[in-house]
């Protein structure tokens, strides 16, 4: 008897002779009792957060996944994080932060949106007091001296100069208060839709599904800056953000961030 025939069959998890998987494997390479989300670890030092539930964003389907505890053990913060969010906090008292959560990434509007107002304010004025300064040669031109002097008519367009004045500036603090923050958890869109209309909108990073930018002409091309457009699981809701200065970068940088946040690693 060859000696090799009662050598014992070495155990393997996977069957190549006949293409099947062996009962604790499935076709996804992890064990039933394991998953993409149950491989991850329990916690990372100086983190708020639990790899395992973050990971539970990716949906995988066919596994158990890792459960909340009903009391959540404290997660001890480390000093650098605790600086990023405290720092956070004073320079955007105005957002709504949770413990250890800071600001990385802060999109304002690009100056073009300026351009209409701003253009539009100032052309008013000149018109008006072209106008103001054109009045004395009309009357003397005409004959009309019962109408108001020159003194009485400038004085009346000082007013409606600052009013002009007053709608562009204000005009141009609604646009720059819309604003696209992107912290280590969430996503936070600043909405102002006028002088006393302000909205919010919070998105969790796990949450996102697609995000993607998008430019449209020469002048958006020439000085780069366009739209973003996030899309949410489940109701499909759709944000966008427009006039973005170099939107290519800024979703670059989102969508890394997002990977991380799925994947249970830190965000930063």
């Amino acid at each position: 008897m060859n000696p090799q025939d009662t050598k014992p069959k070495q155990s393997s998890q996977r069957d190549i002779s006949n293409g099947n998987l062996s009962q604790n494997e499935d076709n996804t390479g992890f064990g039933r009792n394991s998953s993409y989300v149950t491989i991850q670890p329990d916690s990372i030092s100086g983190y708020n957060f639990d790899p395992q539930i973050r990971a539970q964003y990716a949906n995988e389907p066919d596994y158990v996944h890792a459960t909340r505890p009903i009391e959540p053990q404290k997660f001890h913060i480390s000093p650098e994080l605790k600086a990023k969010h405290e720092q956070a906090k004073l320079d955007y008292p105005y957002l709504n932060l949770s413990e250890g959560e800071y600001v990385i990434l802060d999109i304002k509007r690009h100056p073009v949106g300026l351009w209409g107002p701003l253009i539009g304010g100032i052309f008013s004025i000149v018109i008006l007091l072209s106008m103001v300064f054109i009045y004395p040669i009309f009357i003397s031109e005409y004959g009309m001296s019962s109408l108001p002097g020159f003194e009485v008519v400038f004085l009346c367009s000082l007013p409606i100069c600052l009013l002009i004045g007053l709608f562009t500036y204000i005009n141009a603090w609604v646009y720059m208060r819309n604003q696209f923050f992107l912290t280590n958890e969430s996503v936070i869109q600043e909405i102002q839709r006028g002088l006393f209309s302000r909205h919010e909108q919070t998105v969790s990073l796990g949450s996102i599904e697609d995000a993607s930018f998008e430019q449209n002409g020469v002048l958006q091309t020439m000085l780069n800056y366009g739209s973003i457009r996030l899309s949410t699981e489940g109701e499909e809701t759709t944000y966008r953000f427009y006039f973005v200065s170099n939107p290519k970068e800024q979703i670059a940088r989102l969508n890394n961030a997002v990977e991380s946040f799925k994947n249970g690693r830190p965000v930063e």
